[in-house]
């Protein structure tokens, strides 16, 4: 949860520029419990609620942004836990990279994805014929897996946050 002051929590929004909110503890927690249920970033779950709240949505080429905006973050966030040794919040860091550039790319495309069997179909469906790219979203896959089980070598984590690290540039390209 990021830092705060007496019970109140900062929750930074990945937009252009980005916004800072204050919130409290109790929010934040229904926040992340929400993010939880829908299989989704906290920062999608607030824009979703702040989009709703105010009666307007971004546009595709605004939604594609703040995706990648995302993807980058996690990949930053991924990178220092690695550096600290916490392989397993890496693995779910480097999953959340992968997933958030496959909705960049949909949203670009004018779609946009919910559950994790939506985002294999869009993979499949822009990867066509490249095994290389299916092979990276695998990898992304199995980082995911790993943050519930925790059975990934270390060294084999650092191969894979690579790999993502691949995959979120193939798919920045189509951006």
């Amino acid at each position: 949860m990021p830092a705060g002051v007496c019970g109140f929590r900062f929750l930074k929004i990945w937009l252009y520029p980005s916004v800072q909110v204050l919130v409290t503890a109790s929010i934040y927690r229904r926040l992340e419990a929400e993010a939880e249920r829908r299989g989704a970033a906290v920062d999608e779950v607030a824009v979703e609620l702040l989009e709703a709240a105010l009666g307007a949505s971004l546009d595709p080429p605004e939604r594609a942004e703040f995706h990648r905006s995302l993807a980058e973050k996690f990949l930053r966030e991924a990178e220092e836990l690695l550096a600290r040794g916490d392989y397993v919040q890496a693995s779910e860091k480097a999953w959340g990279a992968a997933a958030q550039i496959v909705k960049a790319a949909a949203a670009k495309a004018g779609k946009e994805l919910r559950s994790h069997g939506d985002l294999w179909q869009f993979v499949s469906e822009i990867a066509g014929e490249d095994r290389e790219l299916r092979r990276l979203w695998s990898t992304a896959n199995s980082l995911h897996q790993n943050f519930y089980e925790g059975w990934m070598p270390p060294e084999d984590v650092r191969y894979a946050v690579e790999d993502v690290k691949r995959f979120v540039e193939r798919l920045k390209r189509m951006l």
